[in-house]
């Protein structure tokens, strides 16, 4: 894999990359239309990737020198399985690196930690509008779970949950 015969590199991130990691989750909120939610620091990013109980995993992919995209994971649970999955947060590619294959290398390496872990599943959501990933998604063999709709519980509603 590569583009102007620059060699395709994924490795797990570490602390150093946490302004990276940071870039990709602005491009990601950007191209999402939800830049308004992102209120992800630096210093919140090296507290739960990379503190004393990290919270999720990440992988990056470098084209050459140059970060070319990102997947942030964590371990998830099938009580169906008594197994546990993998659930992937985010997969972005830079805008201008699309269509040579990184998303698809991003996610043969995160089926390949799956599979290493012997993890049962790995699963992920994407937005409805999104038809260029869920195109993308169901080429590689991916399967929408339609019966299912993700409910969220955040800020204030949380809150009161809690008291």
């Amino acid at each position: 894999m590569s583009n102007n015969n620059q060699p395709l590199i994924i490795r797990p991130a570490t602390s150093d990359d946490v302004p990276t990691i940071l870039n990709f989750i602005k491009n990601l909120a950007q191209y999402e239309k939800l830049s308004h939610e992102v209120v992800a620091t630096e210093d919140k990013l090296k507290a739960t990737l990379f503190g004393e109980h990290p919270a999720a995993e990440v992988i990056i992919a470098f084209l050459g020198d140059e970060p070319a995209g990102f997947a942030l994971y964590f371990s998830s649970y099938s009580t169906f399985l008594a197994q546990p999955g993998m659930y992937l947060e985010d997969l972005y590619v830079n805008e201008t690196l699309r269509g040579h294959g990184i998303g698809k290398a991003l996610l043969r390496k995160l089926a390949q930690i799956a599979k290493s872990r012997h993890y049962g599943r790995l699963e992920w959501s994407v937005l409805n509008w999104n038809q260029p990933a869920i195109n993308f998604y169901e080429s590689i063999g991916a399967k929408p779970q339609d019966e299912w709709t993700v409910y969220r519980l955040t800020g204030t509603a949380l809150n009161q949950l809690a008291e």
